[in-house]
């Protein structure tokens, strides 16, 4: 999860600049240690298809961890409920949302020891992050080793799942088996089932892996693994004072903590992939409670999409406006906050910088490029589009240039394109997919509703489009997605 959200910055490196050779050795260096190249890290058990901990990096999987680890989380995780219900004094038999004091030295030693035993070994669903990792490698090179170890590590998964009766394991020993530290126990891992944030931490992950494996293999089966939790999670509801809820946890006593369903990584899921059965996994959530007319800001800058969903799906008049009011609010709020930033760094909250970095980018985003935004614990930026500035030969939208994507489906996007200059054109280049991996098929201008062709254009990842100084052309983009090899490449490389 931590590795997962400080990743995502490394993958807005290849994005930017693909041909910067400091940043692409960092990003085949970083994969390495992940897929058994690196000999300092030897992560990845290739024999068993597993990352050999929760707790890994360039120095390998890390089986003991002592208290130092842990000091920036004491405090944040004293609230939570304890990770274990059998710490003495907690009284987690009874109620398993009790809560352990972290604060409480004898209190951690107890979680800490435990933890050592119990959840420091063997794989975890959180580590399908690492997929990330490995396909902004693929994203740079294009090769084959980094799209298999995707696709294998996640099957792995698939496997464990299966063999679970349907629910994916929150831990797997060091030989492979599931609950192996546990007392065979398939719930109560590191970030699991139970402890911290509960099914958040087994689906996010999921969602991001499938993601990942559709972009590089254009099956969009490799998403089932996540939609089947989902529809399993779904099927455990129950309705409470009339509002239905599901749960989020699972220990000892089965499932607790029911909650409504959350709605984020459903829309991404219709956004990814949008089959019949995507679309009334959001219809239901939808009847639970309707979208949302306005989002909020996450620790990390990232933008809530309930409010975008419901305005691309033709609905949600106004949203522009008050997103960019909210945009540019947050962005002053957030400076005021670092210009006043004179308190004890030492007294600082563990997610301070997170809290107050103004570079807010999830509203261009979603308005730019058709995308309800990055799902944040490591997930890439999947977009239906993406815009180049052809003459500066950079990525991004030409200077005096606007966009707005106004309407997002399954297979097309509705595009506005704006040139404010009084009396220079501009051209801009579209690219269907952030990675280009989509193909544009069809392009029509759209004047009074009325569909005119737009002359001379024929199949291509790419479609270059003049805009005369002070006009607007409104366009619809029909797509044919994942049909393409995905690559950081520039589209005139």
């Amino acid at each position: 999860m931590h590795h997962g959200e400080s990743s995502l910055y490394l993958y807005y490196f290849g994005l930017a600049d693909p041909r910067n050779a400091i940043d692409r050795n960092r990003s085949l260096r970083f994969a390495a240690m992940y897929m058994g190249e690196d000999a300092e890290a030897p992560n990845w058990d290739a024999d068993r298809l597993m990352i050999r901990s929760p707790i890994t990096g360039s120095r390998g999987p890390r089986f003991v961890m002592s208290a130092e680890d842990w000091v920036t989380h004491r405090a944040v995780l004293a609230d939570y409920l304890s990770p274990f219900e059998d710490i003495p004094g907690i009284g987690a038999g009874r109620d398993p949302m009790a809560v352990a004091d972290w604060t409480d030295d004898t209190v951690f030693e107890a979680v800490l020891r435990r933890m050592n035993a119990r959840m420091a070994r063997g794989d975890v669903p959180l580590n399908l992050t690492a997929t990330s990792l490995v396909t902004n490698a693929y994203l740079y090179t294009g090769q084959e080793k980094y799209r298999q170890w995707v696709l294998e590590y996640l099957d792995a998964w698939r496997v464990r799942t299966e063999a679970n009766d349907g629910i994916t394991p929150d831990n797997v020993g060091p030989s492979g088996r599931i609950g192996e530290c546990l007392d065979g126990k398939w719930w109560g891992g590191y970030y699991g089932w139970r402890w911290p944030h509960g099914a958040m931490s087994i689906l996010e992950p999921l969602l991001i892996a499938g993601a990942n494996a559709q972009l590089l293999s254009g099956d969009s089966s490799h998403l089932d693994l996540y939609a089947g939790q989902v529809d399993g999670l779904w099927e455990r509801g129950r309705t409470d004072q009339g509002v239905f809820k599901i749960p989020h946890r699972h220990g000892d006593a089965g499932w607790f903590d029911y909650r409504e369903p959350e709605f984020d990584r459903i829309i991404h899921l219709n956004f990814l992939r949008g089959t019949r059965d995507d679309q009334n996994r959001l219809a239901r959530r939808m009847a639970v409670r309707p979208w949302p007319q306005i989002g909020c800001f996450g620790k990390g800058g990232q933008y809530s999409p309930g409010a975008w969903q419901s305005f691309a799906e033709g609905g949600n008049p106004g949203y522009p406006e008050r997103l960019m009011h909210c945009a540019l609010y947050e962005v002053e709020r957030r400076m005021k906050v670092m210009e006043n930033d004179d308190g004890n760094p030492s007294e600082w909250d563990v997610h301070h910088w997170q809290d107050i970095n103004p570079v807010v980018t999830d509203p261009l985003v979603q308005m730019t490029t058709g995308s309800p935004g990055v799902i944040y614990h490591g997930g890439l930026c999947h977009a239906r589009i993406r815009h180049f500035d052809p003459q500066a030969r950079r990525p991004g939208l030409p200077d005096s240039v606007a966009a707005q994507v106004s309407r997002v489906r399954t297979d097309s996007v509705d595009l506005d394109l704006v040139n404010l200059h009084d009396s220079q054109v501009r051209d801009i280049l579209v690219q269907a997919g952030t990675f280009g991996e989509h193909l544009f098929t069809r392009i029509s201008r759209l004047d009074d509703d009325v569909e005119l062709p737009v002359e001379d254009f024929q199949k291509s990842k790419t479609v270059k489009i003049r805009l005369q100084p002070s006009s607007s052309l409104r366009m619809r983009l029909h797509l044919l997605r994942y049909v393409s090899d995905p690559s950081y490449a520039f589209p005139w490389s």
